[in-house]
Protein backbone atom coordinates (compact mmCIF):
# COMPACT_ATOMS: atom_id res chain seq x y z
CA UNK A 1 0.00 0.00 0.00
CA UNK A 2 1.90 3.35 1.13
CA UNK A 3 3.31 5.03 -1.33
CA UNK A 4 1.07 4.01 -4.15
CA UNK A 5 -2.15 4.86 -2.46
CA UNK A 6 -0.18 8.34 -1.76
CA UNK A 7 -0.43 8.81 -5.53
CA UNK A 8 -4.47 7.78 -6.06
CA UNK A 9 -6.87 10.56 -6.93
CA UNK A 10 -10.25 10.04 -5.78
CA UNK A 11 -12.38 10.01 -9.16
CA UNK A 12 -15.98 8.62 -8.09
CA UNK A 13 -18.00 6.69 -5.28
CA UNK A 14 -20.25 3.16 -6.00
CA UNK A 15 -23.10 4.52 -4.17
CA UNK A 16 -25.55 1.27 -4.46
CA UNK A 17 -26.30 -1.70 -6.46
CA UNK A 18 -28.17 -1.36 -9.60
CA UNK A 19 -30.65 -4.77 -10.63
CA UNK A 20 -29.82 -8.05 -9.55
CA UNK A 21 -26.80 -8.96 -12.02
CA UNK A 22 -24.10 -6.72 -10.23
CA UNK A 23 -24.18 -3.76 -11.69
CA UNK A 24 -23.11 -0.67 -9.42
CA UNK A 25 -24.81 2.90 -9.50
CA UNK A 26 -21.68 5.79 -9.31
CA UNK A 27 -21.11 8.96 -8.39
CA UNK A 28 -18.49 10.74 -10.66
CA UNK A 29 -16.49 13.42 -9.57
CA UNK A 30 -15.12 13.81 -12.92
CA UNK A 31 -16.53 16.95 -15.91
CA UNK A 32 -18.18 15.33 -17.76
CA UNK A 33 -19.07 12.75 -15.73
CA UNK A 34 -18.63 10.22 -18.50
CA UNK A 35 -14.81 10.50 -18.25
CA UNK A 36 -14.64 8.18 -15.00
CA UNK A 37 -15.72 5.22 -17.69
CA UNK A 38 -12.96 6.13 -19.67
CA UNK A 39 -9.93 4.97 -17.21
CA UNK A 40 -9.22 1.27 -17.22
CA UNK A 41 -6.43 1.35 -14.47
CA UNK A 42 -9.33 1.94 -11.79
CA UNK A 43 -8.58 1.09 -7.80
CA UNK A 44 -11.56 0.73 -5.89
CA UNK A 45 -11.07 0.89 -1.80
CA UNK A 46 -11.58 3.22 1.09
CA UNK A 47 -9.57 4.37 4.15
CA UNK A 48 -6.64 4.23 1.94
CA UNK A 49 -7.01 0.46 1.53
CA UNK A 50 -6.78 0.20 -2.42
CA UNK A 51 -7.17 -2.88 -5.11
CA UNK A 52 -7.39 -2.78 -8.79
CA UNK A 53 -11.05 -2.50 -10.59
CA UNK A 54 -12.06 -3.43 -13.66
CA UNK A 55 -14.58 -1.69 -15.25
CA UNK A 56 -16.38 -4.21 -18.04
CA UNK A 57 -18.93 -1.22 -19.24
CA UNK A 58 -20.96 1.45 -18.35
CA UNK A 59 -22.96 4.36 -19.21
CA UNK A 60 -24.90 7.55 -17.81
CA UNK A 61 -28.03 6.71 -15.48
CA UNK A 62 -29.69 9.79 -14.22
CA UNK A 63 -27.24 12.07 -12.72
CA UNK A 64 -25.18 9.23 -12.28
CA UNK A 65 -23.54 6.57 -14.05
CA UNK A 66 -23.93 2.44 -13.65
CA UNK A 67 -21.49 0.18 -14.18
CA UNK A 68 -19.96 -3.58 -14.51
CA UNK A 69 -16.94 -4.51 -12.73
CA UNK A 70 -15.56 -7.52 -13.55
CA UNK A 71 -15.86 -10.54 -10.46
CA UNK A 72 -18.67 -8.62 -9.49
CA UNK A 73 -22.04 -11.00 -10.35
CA UNK A 74 -24.65 -9.87 -8.43
CA UNK A 75 -26.84 -7.79 -5.98
CA UNK A 76 -25.11 -8.91 -2.90
CA UNK A 77 -21.52 -8.72 -4.40
CA UNK A 78 -22.39 -4.90 -5.79
CA UNK A 79 -24.17 -3.73 -2.52
CA UNK A 80 -21.10 -5.07 -0.69
CA UNK A 81 -18.90 -2.00 -3.13
CA UNK A 82 -21.50 0.75 -1.19
CA UNK A 83 -19.52 3.77 0.00
CA UNK A 84 -16.23 2.18 -1.72
CA UNK A 85 -14.04 5.21 -3.41
CA UNK A 86 -12.99 4.81 -7.16
CA UNK A 87 -9.45 6.05 -7.80
CA UNK A 88 -6.85 6.09 -10.30
CA UNK A 89 -2.84 7.10 -10.46
CA UNK A 90 -2.36 10.72 -10.32
CA UNK A 91 -0.12 10.36 -13.83
CA UNK A 92 -2.62 8.22 -15.72
CA UNK A 93 -5.16 11.56 -15.80
CA UNK A 94 -6.00 13.57 -19.04
CA UNK A 95 -3.59 15.92 -19.99
CA UNK A 96 -4.86 19.30 -19.80
CA UNK A 97 -4.59 22.86 -21.84
CA UNK A 98 -1.78 25.09 -20.78
CA UNK A 99 -4.77 27.20 -18.23
CA UNK A 100 -7.05 24.30 -17.38
CA UNK A 101 -6.10 22.91 -13.86
CA UNK A 102 -7.03 19.65 -11.73
CA UNK A 103 -8.68 20.85 -8.73
CA UNK A 104 -6.26 18.58 -6.40
CA UNK A 105 -3.37 20.86 -8.05
CA UNK A 106 -4.98 23.58 -6.77
CA UNK A 107 -5.58 22.17 -3.09
CA UNK A 108 -2.38 23.49 -0.64
CA UNK A 109 -1.90 26.75 -2.57
CA UNK A 110 -1.33 30.35 -1.00
CA UNK A 111 -4.02 32.67 -1.62
CA UNK A 112 -2.70 36.36 -2.04
CA UNK A 113 -4.74 39.52 -2.43
CA UNK A 114 -2.56 42.36 -3.54
CA UNK A 115 0.44 40.54 -2.10
CA UNK A 116 -1.36 40.07 1.31
CA UNK A 117 -1.52 36.16 2.53
CA UNK A 118 -5.46 35.03 3.09
CA UNK A 119 -4.33 31.34 3.40
CA UNK A 120 -4.15 28.40 1.40
CA UNK A 121 -6.85 26.59 -0.51
CA UNK A 122 -7.99 23.61 1.56
CA UNK A 123 -10.68 21.96 -1.02
CA UNK A 124 -12.89 22.95 -3.62
CA UNK A 125 -16.69 23.28 -4.29
CA UNK A 126 -19.51 22.75 -7.30
CA UNK A 127 -22.16 25.05 -6.28
CA UNK A 128 -24.03 24.78 -9.53
CA UNK A 129 -23.15 28.15 -10.60
CA UNK A 130 -19.45 28.18 -10.23
CA UNK A 131 -16.98 26.68 -8.64
CA UNK A 132 -15.61 27.98 -4.85
CA UNK A 133 -12.43 27.91 -3.31
CA UNK A 134 -12.49 27.41 0.20
CA UNK A 135 -9.59 28.81 2.06
CA UNK A 136 -8.54 28.59 5.29
CA UNK A 137 -6.43 30.07 7.20
CA UNK A 138 -2.92 29.24 8.07
CA UNK A 139 0.77 30.48 9.68
CA UNK A 140 1.32 33.66 8.08
CA UNK A 141 -2.57 34.86 7.18
CA UNK A 142 -3.60 38.16 8.06
CA UNK A 143 -6.33 36.16 10.20
CA UNK A 144 -7.98 33.27 11.00
CA UNK A 145 -10.86 33.15 9.28
CA UNK A 146 -12.26 30.72 6.47
CA UNK A 147 -13.10 32.57 2.84
CA UNK A 148 -15.40 31.23 0.43
CA UNK A 149 -14.13 32.72 -2.55
CA UNK A 150 -15.87 31.98 -6.61
CA UNK A 151 -13.63 30.26 -9.05
CA UNK A 152 -14.30 32.88 -11.50
CA UNK A 153 -11.09 33.06 -14.28
CA UNK A 154 -9.87 36.77 -14.85
CA UNK A 155 -12.76 38.37 -12.50
CA UNK A 156 -11.72 36.72 -9.28
CA UNK A 157 -8.74 34.42 -9.68
CA UNK A 158 -6.13 36.56 -11.42
CA UNK A 159 -3.21 34.51 -11.41
CA UNK A 160 -2.18 30.56 -10.80
CA UNK A 161 1.39 29.59 -10.71
CA UNK A 162 1.51 25.89 -9.99
CA UNK A 163 5.59 26.34 -9.71
CA UNK A 164 5.32 29.33 -6.87
CA UNK A 165 2.55 27.49 -4.69
CA UNK A 166 0.49 30.65 -5.03
CA UNK A 167 -2.77 31.72 -6.27
CA UNK A 168 -3.74 35.69 -6.60
CA UNK A 169 -7.20 36.71 -6.55
CA UNK A 170 -9.01 40.48 -6.65
CA UNK A 171 -11.03 40.14 -3.54
CA UNK A 172 -12.55 42.14 -0.89
CA UNK A 173 -10.44 40.08 2.52
CA UNK A 174 -13.14 41.62 4.55
CA UNK A 175 -15.70 38.79 2.81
Amino acid sequence: MGEAATKLLVIGKITGAYGIKGWVKIHSFTDPMNNLLGYDNCQVGRKGQYQPLQLEEGRPHGKGLIARLRDVGDRNAAEALRGYEIAVAADSLLTLDEEEFYWHQLEGLQVLCNGELLGRVDHLMSTGSNDVLVVKACEGSRDDRERLIPWLRDDVVKVIDLEADRLEVDWDPEF
